[in-house]
């Protein structure tokens, strides 16, 4: 299979190659950095990256950027970065990218669990994330082709403790190389219009 990976760099989106790369011609992508550079908050980007990379049998989205702040403080800016990235990102790559797949394809997208359980600063993310898992519902009944999509839910990944643990007390964390098995699953399996939750115990 040809799968893109975007978000390729990442912490988790590194594991994912790892994990479909022996067996499967993997086309890296980010946003400065990769075999294809590609900025999911912009049409045109999109659709240039699938220009040059031509067809694919899956697409995964391993990023989108949310804000973390108090709601109360919350700037339009701040909602725009999700909304742009996490959110409608998402939902372009979906409909540009489902041109440029071949009969039986998939679509993997990213939400977490934030969209479950609250946390503190978390309502930007929880409201992106919960919109991403409804989309993908939704679409998958309309997508052409046998395409399927599902989305990946995670809890916090252990590798990035450091940075995100403060905002997840309690919470128990998955390992990326873990994380990335629901990927696999997403891709390789039959299912669609799924939330795989990858966050077992919280």
């Amino acid at each position: 299979m040809k799968i893109l990976v975007i978000g390729a760099s990442g912490t988790i989106g590194s594991r994912i190659v790892n994990a479909l790369s022996a067996a499967h011609e993997v086309i890296t992508a980010n946003y400065q950095s990769g075999e294809v550079q590609i900025d999911i908050s912009n049409i045109e980007s999109i659709t240039s990256a699938f220009e040059t990379i031509g067809k694919v049998d899956a697409i995964i989205c391993a990023t989108g950027n949310v804000a973390f702040n108090a709601f109360s403080e919350l700037t339009r800016d701040e909602w725009d970065m999700g909304i742009n990235s996490r959110l409608m990102g998402q939902v372009n790559l979906t409909q540009i990218g489902s041109q440029y797949l071949n009969d039986g394809g998939s679509i993997t997208l990213t939400s977490g669990i934030i969209a479950d359980y609250a946390i503190a600063y978390g309502t930007s993310a929880a409201t992106l994330n919960g919109a991403i898992e409804h989309f993908v519902k939704a679409v998958a009944l309309e997508l052409p082709r046998n395409i399927r999509i599902n989305v990946v839910s995670p809890t916090v990944v252990t590798e990035s403790l450091s940075v995100y643990g403060d905002y997840f007390p309690g919470f128990n964390s998955i390992n990326a190389e873990e994380l990335a098995k629901y990927y696999v699953r997403s891709v390789l399996g039959v299912e669609t219009g799924q939330t795989l939750k990858a966050f077992a115990g919280n």
